[in-house]
Formats: C-alpha cells, sequence, structure tokens
C-alpha cells in the first residue's frame, strides 16, 4: 500500500514516527504542501523553510526517494496527489498552532470521507500539550511545577531513519525555486545564509558540539558574548532533529556534567510550556493572556518603535540584540528579553508590535515560545516578569557582556568596530532605511530613568484603576 506522508515542520528520517510508520506499509511518497496557512510565515521563516526543503530532498534522494512539492490548500492537494498516486493512506506529525490545527482536522475529515487512512502522530514535541494537567485536571499556568511533572515522564524511543521503498511512478513535483519561498527577504538572505545550520546531519554535528560544553551551560548561556548555549532553536523549529533526542543527549549528559545539562533540560521543557499554553489558550499570540492588561495604555505602532526595528534605539545592547537578528535570523535569549522589555516598556509599546516584528525577522520562529516570551516579558502573561522590573540596558550589558565583546560584534562604531558582522547590518538592511556604517552612533531614544519612571507611572495608574474597580 502507497501511503503519502504530509511533511511539515518536520524535516528529518530518524525519530519520524509518520514516517516510519509508512515505511512498516509500503511505498512512501514524501509531499511538502505549501498551503496558505504556510504562506502566512514571516519573510525569515519563508526563507529559512526554503532552505530546509532543499537539505531534505538532497537527504531523501540520497535513500533513493524524492520530496514531492505541491502548491494549494491541503485537503484538495493531498486528496489530488493520492489519486495520482494510488495511494491509500496519509500520515503526518502534529502541529499545534490554532491555525494549524483547524488545517488538519479539516484535511483528516476530507481524506476519511475520500474513503482514505487518514492518521497523524506525535513527534514535534515531547509529549502532546493536552497530556500534562494538574492534579485537578486543569492545564499548568507556572512553570515551576509543569516542570515538576513533566521532568519524570519518559519520551519517545528512538526511531531510526526508515529504508524507503519508492512508488513504481513518482508523481510530478513543483519546483521549489519556482515557489520564490525567499524572496521577501531581499538584501537580508545573503548575510543569513552565512550563519544559518542548516538540515539534519548539521542539525546533530551541532549537538554533538554542544555536549562537549554542555557542563558549562548553567553560567554561559546568559553571556551574548559567549558561545555557552546550544543553537538548536531553528533546528528544532523546523523539524531537523527531534526534541526527543535532544532530550535523551542532555539526559546521558546529566549523569555525567549535572546542573549544565539539567538547566538545558529545563530550557527545553519551556518550550513545551509554551506548547501547552497555547494549546489551551489559543489567542495567547493575539490577547493580553491576564485580562486586566487590556486597560493598559499601550502605544500602537509609533517612530520610536521604527527605531528599536532598525537598532537605532541609541542603548548599544539593544540595538546589538536587533542587529543580530537582521544579520544572522537568531537572537541570544537573555537580549531577546531586553529587547522586548525595552520595547514594552521604556517605548510603552503593544508587545504584539515586538511579537510581529520578530515574526517577520527569525528563522526560528515559534509561535508558542515568541508569544510566551513577549506576554513574558511584558507582564501581562501567564507566570510573567513582574512589569516594575524595568531591565537597564546599561547595566544589562555590564553584566553579561562585560567586556563589550557582543556589543562590537554587531553595532559598528562602539568602541571603533569594524568588525564584519557589524558592518553585515548594513548590507542587510534595506536601502530605504538609508543607513551606513559612518553614522554617528545614535543618541538615546530616552534615557533609561526617564523610561523607568514613565513605565512606573503607567503601571501604578493601571493598579489604581484596577482597584478602584
Amino acid at each position: 500500500m502507497t501511503t503519502l506522508v504530509w511533511l511539515r515542520r518536520d524535516l528529518r528520517l530518524a525519530d519520524h514516527p509518520a514516517l516510519s510508520a509508512a515505511a512498516a506499509e509500503g511505498p512512501v511518497v514524501p509531499v511538502f504542501v505549501l498551503d496558505p496557512e504556510t504562506e502566512a510565515m514571516g519573510a525569515a521563516s519563508r526563507w529559512r523553510l526554503e532552505a530546509a526543503l532543499a537539505a531534505f530532498g538532497e537527504a531523501l534522494a540520497a535513500r533513493g526517494s524524492r520530496l514531492i512539492l505541491r502548491r494549494g490548500p491541503a485537503a484538495e492537494t493531498l486528496l489530488a496527489l493520492a489519486q495520482e498516486c494510488g495511494a491509500r493512506a496519509v500520515r503526518w506529525t502534529r502541529a499545534y498552532a490554532p491555525a494549524w490545527v483547524a488545517r488538519d482536522k479539516a484535511a483528516k475529515a476530507a481524506l476519511k470521507a475520500a474513503g482514505l487512512a487518514a492518521e497523524s502522530h506525535p513527534g514535534f514535541l515531547l509529549h502532546e500539550p493536552w497530556t500534562i494537567r494538574t492534579g485537578a485536571g486543569e492545564p499548568y499556568k507556572v512553570f515551576a511545577p509543569f516542570w515538576r511533572a513533566m521532568a519524570g515522564r519518559a519520551v519517545a524511543d528512538p526511531l531510526p531513519a526508515p529504508d524507503l521503498r519508492p512508488p513504481e511512478v513518482w508523481p510530478a513535483s513543483d519546483r521549489l525555486s519556482d515557489w520564490g519561498l525567499g524572496a521577501a527577504m531581499n538584501r537580508g538572505a545573503a548575510a543569513v545564509a552565512r550563519h544559518a545550520v542548516v538540515g539534519e546531519a548539521a542539525a546533530r554535528a551541532r549537538l554533538d558540539g554542544f555536549l562537549d560544553r554542555i557542563d558549562r551551560y548553567a553560567t554561559d548561556r546568559d553571556r551574548p558574548d559567549l558561545p555557552g548555549c546550544s543553537g538548536l532553536s531553528e533546528n528544532l523549529t523546523w523539524g531537523e532533529i527531534a526534541p526527543a533526542a535532544v532530550w535523551r543527549a542532555a539526559e546521558r549528559a546529566r549523569q555525567e556534567v549535572g546542573k549544565g545539562a539539567e538547566t538545558f533540560l529545563k530550557e527545553l521543557a519551556w518550550r513545551e510550556f509554551a506548547w501547552s499554553l497555547l494549546w489551551f489558550w489559543p489567542d495567547m499570540d493575539r490577547r493580553n493572556w491576564r485580562s486586566e492588561w487590556d486597560a493598559f495604555p499601550w502605544r500602537g505602532d509609533n517612530p520610536e518603535a521604527e527605531r528599536w526595528r532598525r537598532g537605532l534605539t541609541g542603548e548599544p545592547m539593544v540595538d546589538a540584540g536587533m542587529r543580530q537578528m537582521f544579520v544572522t535570523g537568531t537572537m541570544h535569549n537573555r537580549v531577546r528579553m531586553l529587547t522586548a522589555s525595552y520595547l514594552a516598556k521604556h517605548l510603552l509599546t503593544d508587545w504584539r508590535v515586538g511579537l510581529a516584528w520578530f515574526e517577520d525577522c527569525l528563522i526560528d520562529w515559534d509561535p508558542a515560545s515568541n508569544a510566551l516570551g513577549w506576554q513574558w516579558t511584558a507582564g501581562s502573561g501567564p507566570d510573567s516578569a513582574p512589569f516594575f522590573r524595568v531591565f537597564s540596558p546599561a547595566a544589562q550589558a555590564g553584566r553579561f557582556d562585560p567586556e563589550g565583546a557582543y556589543r562590537r560584534r554587531f553595532v559598528a562604531g562602539f568602541e571603533g568596530s569594524r568588525e564584519a558582522e557589524a558592518l553585515a547590518f548594513f548590507e542587510a538592511a534595506p536601502r530605504s532605511w538609508g543607513l551606513s556604517p559612518e553614522d554617528p552612533l545614535p543618541e538615546p531614544v530616552i534615557p533609561h530613568a526617564a523610561g523607568r519612571a514613565r513605565a512606573l507611572a503607567a503601571y501604578a495608574d493601571l493598579r489604581a484603576g484596577g482597584e478602584g474597580g
């Protein structure tokens, strides 16, 4: 029996439940459908998807298989392809964002109505998001008890890359280059391409390299000037490595090095926590999770927010983060918190303005983690940082970039920097921004003390209004 395997954010061969199940049934036709839900992603995500599809297509070809590319609504496209191939079943690994869930339910219903077997499998997360609940059956709203509930759970057993039997006749495929997925990246694509680590083999090598320094993770992870993080977020985003494979490797390391590996396991659990929250609160990426924050005087988009987007706030640590994102497609997690705090608190700008910019610029964009991160930092989300904790960019720089290496790396002119990645920002930035490495460093949009005072006054008004009500 020929089976279609509908691929999405699971572009790997090993630890792939849907692919393994299909291979046990007979010939396999791997397919990726460029549907409206996928086309709605941001520019950096679409560019990174194109790179991931190219790498996965090569990996399949090396095993005597192919990646079939089709464009259109998922249900209609899969039905048409199944008829062409004589396929009797379609399998896929689950996706959990609201639009993806709606798409998958509609596709499953249409496939079954046409007499096809249609089955979804786990594989995007360590655990299905609805399975970790309190003793009362409620979803967790705080990370610490979520971690305790999850930490002792077994993860899925490893699955080797299966042998893939080809169909008697391969169906036609679109050409990846005709989709133009990376077109919206414009000038930024060349810069980001120098930093992206693409494909299953590269992801495995990246994990192996990180395990050599995982013992220092607990201390180095907050230092953007050091290679303390795993860098695996982009590979997990596109499923080039299974979260279970990363978890199992870190579990083995914990037996040898202890704290560093356990801290890393908790970071993997934050990813699970974010998806659990988005599953139970599917509007978390659009609405304040705490409804009392609906009364907060957030500013909409504004000229100061545009300076933030362009890395021109005049705070070198903030600007370094925003420029790093444009040059590499990612941003260090500590600096993500700082840049988000600056926008939401110093500039009193609605967190959704920042969420949309990150969605467009990050090659590791993850809708759940992005939403949780922004709401956590803004103070409006579950288990969030208190709004009155207003990060000082200078203090953060002194603590986490004490020698200025990170700022010199990404901000041309900081301490006279002419480093390659600092200059690459001007190659990647849109021409319409009119930026030049010869420009003087900008003056601060707002002094830290004034920004902090304004933020705390707005917060006091919110609390007073709530108490009065």
